[in-house]
């Protein structure tokens, strides 16, 4: 009889990378969440396990493996490229500083300074792009993928960082003009609230409540208002999450009521049947965009590097990317290939319209972001 593996043992071994496809699905079934945790695979996968390709090393956030993703890479080579993952960007910024030397590693917008200045970013030779013509313009020069006339970052996936809540739970909060941050930190929720495990979010939330002048750079007065807050919240969650699955798996049972998520999750949840309600808040919604770096230091094949960004870059990729997983992508080619329907439900449907007239996350100021982290720690310590 195959043995199942018990839910501690699943999550020790899906953080270290030591599990197959199969053993995810064996897990999942046993206790009956499949749809809930994995929805992508409410199509069928490449049926091939592929073998992990020892020339190229990507280094990412956990569950970026699918195949679907880079295609063309998978249909080339007949590999998979090697992966390793963090569950946030500080944890694989650390993981680099200490030595770790990735070939691809895929940071947002908002990390892209500090990478550079640590020296970890290698500049892209565009016309080895093929898909290059075909990104956005905007994205392309978005703030940090060019450092002194050079473009350092393929920006590939963007989408909403907002609060997506059950509506059936917290009908005062249901309907655009009832939209709030205040959400994440209403005791009446205690213990049914989740938020991203990062000082960018955690910051960026409590200094838009705040309505401080610049979230990510908060003066010493800003932050006197700001760190409260914080700490109310740590003491109403159910969790900080690095892994947006168990969000997806809390506001489907109910468990969680209202958590920090992108907008990913809405559409998975809502083919789901979920009751679900994706927030435009009053203090204002954050846009994040990421993407693919070329580590300096890197030493896989530099033919590989280049195939894996022209599969990441691909419209065939970026249908997967919109209508699999819930988020825009940099290919222009490929909204024209996805139904408007899904689009809508996206709230994508005018793409350039919508980059125009968003927020985007900022990156940290250096000395700023150490002491956030400082205070971060202390806070969820219990200090």
């Amino acid at each position: 009889m195959t043995r199942v593996m018990d839910i501690q043992e699943f999550r020790s071994r899906l953080a270290n990378n030591d599990i197959s496809r199969r053993q995810v699905n064996q897990v999942l079934a046993s206790v009956g969440l499949a749809t809930v945790m994995l929805p992508m695979v409410r199509r069928p996968s490449l049926a091939q396990e592929y073998d992990a390709d020892p020339d190229l090393m990507v280094f990412t956030w956990a569950g970026s493996d699918l195949p679907e993703r880079f295609p063309g890479y998978v249909e080339k080579h007949g590999l998979m490229p090697s992966f390793a993952f963090w569950g946030e960007e500080e944890e694989g910024f650390q993981k680099m500083r200490a030595g770790f030397q990735p070939d691809i590693a895929t940071p947002c917008t908002y990390s892209l300074r500090r990478w550079w200045d640590a020296g970890f970013l290698a500049p892209l030779d565009t016309s080895r792009l093929e898909h290059w013509d075909d990104v956005f313009p905007s994205l392309k020069t978005i703030e940090g993928a060019q450092v002194n006339g050079q473009q350092v970052f393929l920006p590939r996936s963007w989408g909403n960082s907002s609060v997506l809540f059950r509506p059936d739970l917290a009908p005062e909060y249901a309907g655009a003009e009832n939209h709030s941050w205040m959400i994440l930190f209403d005791e009446k929720y205690a213990n049914r609230l989740g938020t991203f495990d990062s000082v960018d979010t955690v910051f960026g939330v409590a200094g838009a409540v705040i309505g401080a002048e610049n979230p990510f750079d908060m003066t010493e007065e800003e932050l006197e208002r700001a760190i409260p807050l914080i700490k109310k919240q740590r003491d109403l969650l159910r969790w900080y999450w690095t892994d947006v699955t168990s969000v997806e798996q809390g506001l489907a049972t109910g468990e969680l009521v209202a958590s920090y998520a992108w907008n990913g999750s809405v559409l998975k949840l809502k083919d789901q049947g979920v009751n679900i309600e994706y927030m435009n808040p009053k203090e204002g919604i954050y846009t994040w965009v990421c993407g693919d770096v070329h580590i300096t230091n890197g030493e896989g094949d530099i033919d590989k590097v280049y195939d894996y960004l022209n599969a990441v870059s691909s419209p065939e990729s970026g249908i997967f990317n919109l209508t699999e997983r819930g988020y825009g992508h940099c290919n222009m080619k490929a909204f024209d290939m996805v139904p408007q329907e899904t689009l809508d439900k996206l709230g994508i449907s005018d793409p350039v319209a919508f980059m125009e007239g968003t927020r985007y996350l900022s990156e940290i100021p250096p000395s700023t972001r150490e002491h956030y982290i400082e205070v971060f720690e202390e806070i969820k310590a219990g200090f």
